[in-house]
């Protein structure tokens, strides 16, 4: 028997949640490593007031059962997410889903699942919320008689080509209204699925209307397995950047985050895989651990590379002061230090031998236009 729930949360009307296949009663206690999944537990959020233990009372099901995907459908009263952070270059983003089926052990965006009163953890990859309505309460944002065009950002935070866009296709649709628009947008994804979209992407980039940022965090497809284990293979990303940029869509390699100890050596070979694919561009971030994503790495590494552990551990805390994370302006995102400084430095040397650039070029806002609505009487002038 399926189980659905209703809840609320500020800036949505209603959240439906519809758990596929029905309620797993151990879905909200702390789960062992599952197969197919990034985090190794499912630990409460910080605004939870309990914590809940996993207890097996026989009934339990087999330890190989996968963990399934369950989705909600959110009714958002609207999308355009503002905001005014100094490290980061736009000032509006989009997310078309909440959660994201991709992971990633390392996704900063993962507390924000304790909002909704679940698990960062292995919840933030499986139980995810769909805001089905996105297109159409755009469309009214952007029809807005005080609204200033500036690029959108989508996939900054959560990934709107993670698996469950094939089904519900928010992001196309998303896409389509911004087309009609010809408002700018800047894409950064794991996902192949975006190749489902050069069509509009092909029309958007002919105005200087896309850009789009490839991640490719490491070459290895067996670390890849283990630290994103729903994302498309290194070398499947390599041919996405190669299709983007074959069809005129500007691309960027975005080697983020680099992992210490880990994957940090592989940056120069993954600029130069991302140039012969056709990125005009490439950029790196350091791992950045914010609040729980700090226990759930170090729970991660420990299992998985319990011979490196240590020192992937130890020079995360170089990079932030001696902890795990430090969220200060200017340095959360670049590191600080002895290290960080040299892998700057690595960047600049490398780009500049590939040719690549540190931004792709600015995208237009005169464009900009309201299209008619049915019913709306027509302009003469």
């Amino acid at each position: 028997m399926n189980t659905l729930r209703v809840f609320c949360e500020a800036g949505s009307l209603v959240h439906y949640l519809f758990y596929i296949g029905g309620m797993n009663e151990l879905g909200d206690m702390t789960r062992g490593e599952a197969r197919g999944r990034g985090a190794v537990s499912n630990a409460v959020g910080r605004f939870e007031p309990y914590a809940r233990v996993q207890v097996d009372d026989g009934w339990s099901q087999p330890e190989d059962t996968p963990l399934r995907t369950e989705v909600a459908l959110e009714v958002p009263r609207r999308v355009i997410t503002r905001n005014t952070s100094p490290d980061v270059p736009f000032d509006r983003s989009i997310n078309p889903y909440r959660g994201c089926e991709h992971g990633c052990i390392y996704c900063f965006a993962r507390p924000g699942h304790a909002w909704l009163g679940l698990s960062p953890g292995q919840d933030f990859e499986s139980r995810l919320i769909a805001r089905l309505t996105a297109p159409q309460v755009l469309d009214a944002e952007l029809r807005r008689k005080n609204y200033n065009p500036q690029t959108i950002a989508i996939g900054t935070y959560t990934d709107p080509y993670q698996p469950i866009e094939r089904t519900h296709g928010i992001m196309r649709e998303v896409l389509k209204v911004l087309a009609r628009f010809r408002h700018p947008v800047g894409i950064v994804t794991k996902g192949v699925l975006i190749e489902r979209d050069i069509d509009i992407l092909t029309d958007l980039a002919a105005d200087g209307l896309v850009s789009v940022g490839i991640s490719v965090t490491t070459l290895d497809p067996k670390i890849s397995r283990v630290m994103e284990p729903r994302v498309p293979s290194p070398k499947r990303r390599l041919k996405v950047i190669e299709r983007l940029a074959k069809a005129g869509v500007p691309v960027k390699v975005a080697a983020s985050p680099m992992v210490p100890a880990l994957t940090d050596h592989e940056l120069e070979a993954i600029l130069t895989a991302g140039r012969e694919a056709g990125a005009q561009a490439a950029t790196a971030i350091m791992l950045r651990l914010p609040a729980e994503v700090a226990g759930l790495f170090e729970d991660w590494a420990r299992t998985h590379f319990p011979d490196r552990a240590e020192r992937i551990l130890g020079r995360v805390r170089e990079l932030h002061g001696g902890k795990l994370y430090e969220a200060q302006f200017g340095t959360r995102m670049t590191g600080q230090g002895i290290w960080a400084n040299q892998m700057r430095a690595r960047l600049t040397v490398a780009r500049k031998r590939l040719g690549l650039a540190d931004r792709l070029p600015s995208l237009r806002t005169d464009l900009f236009e309201i299209p008619f609505e049915r019913g709306d009487q027509m302009s003469l002038f």
